[in-house]
């Protein structure tokens, strides 16, 4: 079994609800749940838009790194993504594998791990709530190290959903 680490998030549509359902095909399709983060609400990284939901699942999986992409792609899809030539836009669903195990992985289309979580306090914050420790194997750093150092200055915040 390995063990992955995901982040999903969405800025159309009823976000939350969108999240619940793609946790719960995320943990059929792909693997156990074993950690999830609160939802944080965040702004929008890299362009203009509504407010994005995000959550943070740690899960083991006995499928291959481009399965497990598959799975979440094709998840994407069930729950209305639709892909454009511009990546960074508003959408439904987006599910990024952060890491798979320790592997380093650097192709066409998959990247373990990948390469902006250091960068994106909208990843970092949630991921620091169920792995503060997790070590990132490209920058030796720990999630709570790179929390720490990260110049995003964009907000992350959790969700109240009361």
């Amino acid at each position: 079994m390995s063990l992955v680490y995901l982040i999903l998030g969405g800025n159309q549509g009823n976000r939350v609800e969108i999240i619940s359902k793609a946790i719960d095909l995320v943990t059929s399709k792909i693997g156990q749940k074993l950690a999830i983060s609160a939802l944080y609400e965040s702004e929008s990284w890299g362009f203009k838009s509504e407010l994005f939901v995000n959550q943070v699942i740690r899960l083991e999986t006995k499928l291959s790194p481009l399965e497990v992409l598959s799975g979440t792609q094709q998840i994407e899809a069930l729950l209305g993504r639709v892909r454009k030539k511009d990546k960074m836009e508003a959408r439904t669903i987006d599910i990024d594998l952060l890491y798979f195990d320790s592997m380093v992985i650097s192709e066409t289309d998959l990247h373990i791990p990948h390469p902006r979580i250091s960068v994106r306090r909208f990843v970092l914050v949630p991921l620091a709530e169920i792995a503060p420790d997790l070590r990132d194997p490209v920058m030796g750093k720990t999630v709570l190290e790179m929390l720490a150092q990260c110049t995003d200055t964009s907000k992350a915040w959790k969700l109240d959903l009361q």
